[in-house]
């Protein structure tokens, strides 16, 4: 068997799991998840979200031939990431009837947020620089508009926790925010289309009109699985925290995320195992820029609506700290970028601060991690010429 063979069987393999990962948490819903553990629920309807998930980043990509590769990125980073906005959405609702759940948003979103850059950014940039043999990554200039997008939005950011309140103002600014940068992603040339795993094997075996009939089908079937498996996943996990006397906080920051963002990192280190890794990291990129917009937009929004009147989603102490940790790295992580260079050396930095804070779950770390954080910054654009010009140079728009 050639290695074309291999890859194609492993594809049709990967392929469908994804179309039946979904299955038992369908039947298992449809015979009334109440009836089961939560262990079960938390099971079948992760693994749900987990096939569901792949195949929505599949569609995506094989989208990219019938609209403009920046705006396909963006709507692969969009829709890759939709399961984590089901389950945070479904934290928010559900906040809105019960205070008890009013932690659970933040945590969900900001677990989200720290895993992708100091997991998923990290991972890819070293596997890139494995795979080229160097010790940079270079990310292409069409990525400024994520850039831009990323550090505007980082800076908003920082201005939130000092309310005390996730409010309507902020979801309004946020998702203009988003608007703005899907509108402007929208403006992009179409380029090479770039797929990979088994969106090459379907590309290779559909024409034009049935690509477009797998797309539409796949993302209706992942979406369906999705809407099912989003809040009993989000409660089951809580309680399975309380079953087992494990801090629900932590497991819905960082299980959660881990479970409905998975596809989106795979598919970005399989973009870099392919020596595509500025690909990967653009799409990862792109997300991050969704997930600090949209996603942190929506959840004021969600927990108004269901809450029957105009009022933002409240921060406890545990909350504001987590929201400047996340702010401070995601600055980091913006002027690490600015250059257009990543480099091994920075990618093991984020690695590590992560993993640190990761381990250390405690208020003293949390404060002491967003002040280093903040320290760098300061340190790199007082010490740093390079950085304070490309930082400025990022916020100036194109002509």
């Amino acid at each position: 068997m050639t290695a074309a063979d291999r890859g194609s069987a492993q594809d049709v393999v990967l392929l469908v799991f994804a179309l039946l990962a979904p299955v038992p948490w369908l039947v298992m819903h449809g015979a009334g998840d109440e009836a089961f553990p939560a262990a079960a629920v938390a099971g079948a309807s992760g693994l749900a979200i987990l096939g569901a998930a792949f195949l929505l980043s599949w569609a995506v990509e094989l989208a990219e031939h019938d609209i403009p590769q920046s705006l396909a990125l963006l709507i692969l980073a969009l829709v890759s990431v939709l399961p984590e906005y089901a389950v945070d959405l479904a934290f928010a609702v559900k906040a809105a009837h019960d205070p008890a759940w009013l932690p659970y948003p933040i945590a969900n979103m900001t677990g989200a947020n720290r895993l992708l850059i100091g997991f998923g950014w990290a991972a890819v940039v070293l596997l890139a620089c494995r795979r080229g043999k160097t010790t940079m990554l270079a990310i292409p200039q069409h990525h400024r508009l994520e850039i831009r997008f990323l550090l505007i939005a980082t800076l908003y950011s920082l201005f939130i926790p000092l309310s005390g309140t996730l409010s309507l103002f902020d979801a309004a600014v946020l998702l203009s925010l988003f608007f703005w940068y899907a509108y402007s992603a929208a403006q992009g040339n179409s380029g090479e289309v770039d797929l990979v795993g088994p969106a090459i094997w379907i590309d290779a075996r559909t024409g034009n009109s049935s690509r477009r009939v797998v797309v539409v089908v796949g993302l209706v079937y992942a979406a369906a699985a999705i809407i099912q498996a989003a809040e009993p996943f989000a409660s089951s996990l809580v309680a399975l925290g309380s079953d087992y006397a494990i801090d629900e906080f932590i497991l819905v920051q960082w299980v959660a995320p881990l479970a409905s963002e998975s596809p989106e990192f795979l598919v970005a280190l399989m973009f870099a195992w392919r020596n595509k890794g500025a690909l990967g990291l653009g799409a990862l990129i792109s997300s991050k820029v969704n997930q600090w917009t949209l996603l942190v937009g929506a959840l004021p929004i969600a927990y108004a609506i269901a809450l029957g009147r105009p009022e933002g989603l409240p921060l406890d102490d545990r909350q504001t700290q987590e929201l400047w940790l996340t702010s401070a790295q995601s600055m980091l992580a913006t002027l690490l970028i600015c250059n257009f260079g990543f480099s091994r050396m920075e990618a093991i930095l984020l690695a590590v601060l992560f993993a640190i804070q990761l381990v250390f779950p405690s208020a003293e770390v949390r404060i002491a991690f967003a002040a280093l954080y903040f320290g760098l910054v300061a340190g790199l654009l007082a010490f740093s010429p390079h950085r304070r010009a490309a930082l400025i140079a990022v916020l100036k728009p194109e002509r």
